[in-house]
């Protein structure tokens, strides 16, 4: 090709490929590639794209079981039944470092990317979450307001695509801890509804089927994605990129109904979004899993900008684009569909049988690669670990006073209202959300399927970086703890694995504890890995981030009657503490927040006990007994009580009377130990549901009452109270307040 650079050594290496990677690569082409193909190959070996350094492990998921309909990897995203013929497509994936460059557009296309995931499967995307994580908000250091830039950023991105397009966005997590300082993390999940027989598959299929471009024009924005994932975000080459992707939800709402309308037509052979590395990937991935080859001319290619080389076009993450094959003889029903929504559409090239990705430009070769090679053939690595000195147990700590604590932990913004956010969304839209968000899980009742659907996303990343196979799997016995507490049975798991360089062993060893925690946990709640995201070289000046593997987890709640929510309803209904007082005092917001100490060895989890409570409140759930259910998790016992009063609309208080215990005051309030619940009833029912979990070996004890204007908490001999509009009000305006400072 005239007018490209010279193939250097320098050269190469910008593009994030080694010697012996070059020498692969050569190997494969029978020749030295040229500059196109240097970036195809830079892009689809990256991690982003081929996950070579975290595939070995990515394998101990369990992946199958009796309802999974697509298995992860074999899409773009995995498809779980729901019954009745119906099933759900669902996934998570990062829009990190996309969101740490300009945080508004990298959040709303990491939103508009998870989307074409969704229904590229076929599936009609119904609803949303996301998990957040960013450095601290509060205070006035130049950090932290940059922080607070971000954050805005992220939020203002994600609520304005997801408003845009119509897809609510009902629940979700948001953390702030100083290891996220500039490089915070955006996980978003989406999920989607459809028919058994409506399941599309991204293969291109039939030899001589015509290749069609649909969608938004391509353009030179985007580079940043494709060319930056290849490679470990460094701060020198942070500092010469081009902008990021740009989105249209306007688009994206024409292309999602498009593609929908045409799945439905059955002219379709395959389907791909045009996600991670645009057309390059989207073309030899379809080649490799339909067994074929796929020809297209860069020529045809619609565009917005002028003089795109074939580098540019092929390596574009322009957004809103999909790459259709089409069963020979329909085209006219794909100019039809894509003229009635008014977008730009064209047959672009042919399912070929010689099994190449071949790119014209112009009836010129511009690159011609074996397509198996280049999806599936990427170079894997097994890096080296190093196990990280685990966290020393705690021996003792400092004593607080408990209740300016309690106002201390709230007014945090990793435990305080999440609302300054969730207002920014559309979280009503479609009319399907059972459970505003805040509550323990979201609840989605799917109208057309007469289903109701339950979700969350959790990840403690402070236990994950004291312990992190046992922080992975307390993510997700937490996750399905959430899920119980809203009347769930879980089904499945996505997730997002966000972790700092794996070249260096320490990081490594994190991520492979972390898989094989997860993986641990999954098999004890049958809850297969439908698919997800890995997100490495998340670092900044100060090192990696917390460890964060992230557990989106959907489940199924039989009828409406079993929706459950976490605050107390009504005035003299008993509250039930179930699995106990709990002691274990490592790793916990009350160390972090009150003593500013991330130290300790953090709780256990033992996964008979966990599996037993879901079971045995599931039970009183289903048996009527149950007016509320609130996990303890962040900021212990104290916190969930808190906010079971302070988490409705008129806060209302309790009275609580622990009894005498051999716990320290703060150790009884905030320590962080797992499988406890809190619940009510009415007093009627009070005797029924202690005696129905103690036959079913769940400690249970009623420690209080729900009624009055204050919070008032009583153990050896020391009361406590607060009112409980003081807590209200210094948990709902926090982020608010901090935000504003």
């Amino acid at each position: 090709m005239t007018n490209e650079p010279a193939i250097t050594p320098d050269l190469i290496a910008k593009h994030g490929i080694t010697p012996d990677e070059y020498e692969r690569i050569k190997s494969i082409l029978g020749r030295e590639p040229n500059f196109t193909e240097l970036g195809i190959f830079s892009v689809m070996w990256s991690e982003h794209c081929s996950y070579k350094n975290s595939k070995p492990e990515l394998r101990k998921f369990p992946t199958d079981g009796p309802g999974v309909l697509v298995k992860a990897g074999e899409e773009n995203a995995g498809v779980i039944d729901i019954g009745d013929g119906w099933a759900i497509a669902f996934k998570m994936e990062s829009h990190n470092h996309p969101s740490a460059i300009e945080p508004f557009q990298g959040a709303a296309t990491g939103v508009g990317g998870i989307i074409r995931d969704i229904f590229t499967m076929g599936a009609r995307p119904v609803f949303s979450l996301n998990s957040l994580r960013f450095g601290e908000i509060c205070g006035d250091s130049a950090g932290v307001k940059t922080n607070r830039r971000l954050f805005a950023g992220v939020v203002a991105g994600i609520a304005h695509y997801g408003n845009c397009i119509g897809i609510p966005t009902i629940g979700g997590e948001i953390y702030f801890d100083e290891s996220y300082e500039g490089n915070p993390l955006v996980n978003v999940f989406c999920l989607g509804v459809l028919r058994h027989e409506q399941i599309a598959r991204g293969a291109a299929k039939g030899i001589g089927n015509p290749v069609f471009y649909v969608g938004a024009e391509t353009g030179r924005d985007g580079l940043a994605g494709a060319a930056f994932a290849s490679r470990e975000l460094t701060e020198e080459s942070k500092q010469d990129r081009p902008a990021v992707q740009v989105g249209d939800p306007f688009k994206e709402k024409l292309l999602l109904e498009a593609c929908l309308e045409l799945l439905e037509t059955g002219c379709v052979a395959g389907i791909q979004d045009m996600g991670a590395a645009g057309l390059t990937c989207s073309t030899c991935e379809t080649a490799s899993r339909g067994g074929t080859g796929v020809e297209i001319d860069l020529a045809k290619v619609p565009k917005r900008e002028t003089s795109m080389t074939p580098y540019e076009i092929m390596l574009s993450e322009s957004q809103e684009r999909m790459l259709i094959i089409v069963k020979k003889g329909h085209e006219q029903t794909v100019r039809d569909i894509f003229e009635k929504w008014d977008l730009p559409y064209a047959e672009v090239g042919v399912v070929k049988d010689d099994g190449m990705m071949r790119v014209l430009d112009g009836g010129k070769v511009a690159a011609e690669i074996p397509a198996s090679k280049l999806a599936d053939d990427a170079p894997i690595y097994v890096r080296d670990a190093k196990p990280k000195s685990p966290a020393k147990p705690l021996q003792d700590w400092p004593e607080a006073d408990s209740h300016s604590a309690l106002l201390q932990l709230l007014l945090h913004p990793t435990i305080a209202s999440k609302n300054w956010v969730y207002r920014q969304y559309d979280h009503m839209v479609r009319a399907g959300t059972c459970v505003l968000p805040g509550s323990d899980a979201a609840v989605f009742l799917v109208r057309e399927a007469n289903k109701i659907l339950a979700a969350t996303s959790d990840c403690n990343a402070l236990y994950c970086a004291l312990d992190p196979r046992e922080g992975a799997k307390i993510a997700v016995a937490e996750a399905a703890r959430n899920l119980a507490c809203s009347g769930a049975v879980p089904l499945a798991v996505t997730d997002n694995l966000n972790f700092g360089n794996p070249h260096k062993p320490e990081n490594f060893w994190q991520l492979r504890e972390c898989v094989e925690g997860l993986a641990e946990g999954c098999r004890v709640f049958n809850t297969p890995v439908t698919g997800g995201n890995v997100s490495l070289y998340n670092e900044n000046p100060g090192g990696a981030i917390d460890p964060t593997p992230t557990v989106g987890m959907v489940g199924l709640i039989e009828n409406e009657k079993q929706i459950t929510t976490q605050f107390f309803k009504d005035a003299g209904d008993a509250i039930i503490l179930l699995g106990g007082f709990g002691s274990e005092m490592g790793a916990t917001q009350y160390l972090k927040i009150v003593h500013g100490k991330k130290e300790g060895t953090p709780p256990r989890i033992d996964f008979d006990r966990e599996r037993a409570l879901h079971d045995s409140l599931r039970s009183l759930i289903r048996s009527g007994l149950v007016k509320s259910a609130h996990d303890c998790s962040e900021g212990g016992l104290a916190v969930a009580l808190a906010e079971c009063c302070i988490s409705r609309e008129k806060p209302i208080g309790a009275e609580i009377d622990f009894g005498a215990t051999d716990l320290r005051l703060d150790q009884l309030l905030f320590n962080e130990s797992q499988s406890r619940i809190v619940i009510s009833v009415s007093k009627t029912n009070a005797a029924a549901a202690v005696a129905l979990c103690e036959w079913r070996g769940i400690p249970a004890r009623r420690i209080g009452t729900v009624g009055g204007r204050e919070l008032q908490l009583r153990a050896n001999g020391t009361s406590l109270l607060w009112p409980v509009d003081d807590l209200h009000r210094a948990w709902y305006s926090a982020i608010r307040n901090c935000m504003t400072e």
